[in-house]
């Protein structure tokens, strides 16, 4: 059955889809004249800049859906996927991992501006939008549905299965505990947050990510700070891997340069989740009246999240030593040697509670969206049934084998990514419409 699932995870993510994701990324970033580049004070302006006039009225603010769309993606990405991503595509994919984010984030900005387009309020007079909405005013509700079926998935699977595996996992490593025992605890304190509302897990989200993003960063700078002098070698072997110069005449360049944009593409979607369409879910819950305000919001999730967290998280992990070509750790290990360094002994167990903090807002934040899709798809009555069968998977995905689960969630991303991306370019007109009125402001 692995075989299977792995042979379907290959052809998933195959030089079409990859080319789709960069093909989006630089329409938008063409269109928009790299604005994500060009134009860095005016975003923070617009976006950090304005928390404190940020109060909401109707929905939540726009820093609470950046925290809780943060929630969602800052989990095993940013850690393990990192580690993950060096081991299988070698230091070249850490290159095209952020080259697939600065092209992501202004297609989390496009993704974000439709969201606030096409939202509209639900029975109980919440904001109902996102992808659901917009690609049902490409492609009509079907195509929608299929979509919020996919979504259901990887929130079981990407934002659920592989994170409490994480949880297990670091836990495991540092305790005696019994990963079941331990699935449940999870799935309990999962469904005391979900079962408040948008507002409960925005609320959680909100105080947990943004001190502990600030933590980890921190503790990152200061590994590759010790290793200062290793800085340097270190990018150039991440820019020589990922265009494999050195194996070029060896006529085993290709391959390796395929693996690297393949594994640094699939990593970096996963770490931030530009162009899957989940994201835009929790932002058309913001408060704001130009969509332009949240796609903004959505520049700046890409950025935290990929080109900040996961580009240190690589150099913590190449300075320091602890990833080796030839290294046999498993990615929890590598990232515990990493940390030892300015921790001691006492490394494992901030990579523990860091993973754990991060795993477990990405389960309530994914938990959010699946709840989303479920009430679009198959109506508000079948809510409940799907909370208890996301609770189980928490559990279930303590015990299964971690290979599998990230194979999964790498299929599930392919599957919500077609229709999304596809959505995104069929409106795309509109989004642009948005995007250029940043020309006309002169705050920066």
């Amino acid at each position: 059955m692995s075989e299977i699932i792995f042979a379907a995870r290959e052809f998933c993510w195959n030089p079409l889809l990859l080319a789709a994701f960069f093909g989006v990324g630089l329409y938008f970033s063409v269109k928009s004249g790299f604005l994500q580049i060009r134009r860095p004070v005016f975003i923070f302006r617009s976006t950090f800049g304005s928390i404190k006039k940020a109060e909401s009225k109707d929905g939540i603010s726009p820093f609470a859906a950046l925290s809780a769309a943060l929630a969602a993606c800052m989990g095993t990405g940013n850690i393990v996927g990192v580690a993950s991503a060096l081991t299988i595509g070698g230091p070249g994919a850490v290159f095209w991992m952020v080259i697939s984010a600065l092209l992501g984030e202004m297609t989390s900005c496009a993704e974000n501006i439709l969201g606030i387009e096409y939202r509209a309020k639900n029975e109980k007079n919440e904001w109902m939008g996102g992808s659901l909405l917009y690609i049902e005013k490409a492609f009509g509700r079907k195509s929608a549905c299929v979509f919020g079926v996919f979504c259901i998935g990887a929130s079981l699977g990407m934002g659920n299965m592989t994170q409490a595996n994480a949880i297990s996992t670091a836990v495991c490593e540092q305790t005696e505990t019994v990963p079941v025992a331990l699935g449940v605890a999870v799935a309990a304190a999962v469904g005391l947050v979900m079962f408040g509302g948008i507002k409960r897990v925005s609320g959680f989200t909100e105080k947990i990510i943004p001190p502990l993003s600030l933590v980890v960063i921190i503790a990152l700078i200061a590994v590759t700070a010790m290793n200062y002098r290793l800085i340097v070698p270190c990018i150039k072997q991440i820019f020589v891997s990922a265009f494999d110069l050195g194996s070029m005449a060896s006529g085993m360049g290709s391959y390796a340069l395929s693996k690297a944009v393949k594994e640094g593409f699939a990593r970096g979607v996963f770490s931030n989740e530009a162009g899957l369409g989940s994201s835009p879910i929790v932002h058309a819950s913001a408060d704001v009246k130009e969509p332009l305000t949240q796609g903004l919001w959505g520049i700046a999730e890409v950025f935290i999240d990929t080109v900040l967290m996961c580009t240190l998280t690589a150099l913590a992990l190449m300075t320091s030593g602890a990833y080796t070509p030839d290294s046999d750790l498993s990615p929890v290990e590598m990232s515990t040697a990493a940390f030892s360094d300015i921790f001691g002994s006492s490394g494992g167990i901030f990579v523990c509670a860091s993973l754990c903090l991060f795993a477990f807002a990405t389960i309530i934040g994914w938990g959010f969206y699946g709840e989303k899709a479920v009430e679009y798809t198959f109506g508000e009555k079948a809510v409940t049934p799907y909370r208890a069968l996301f609770l189980i998977c928490t559990v279930i995905g303590t015990c299964v084998p971690l290979d599998t689960v990230w194979a999964l969630s790498d299929i599930f991303n392919a599957l919500m990514a077609v229709p999304n991306l596809a959505a995104i370019i069929r409106l795309r007109k509109a989004a642009v419409y948005h995007i250029k009125k940043s020309a006309t402001d002169n705050r920066d």
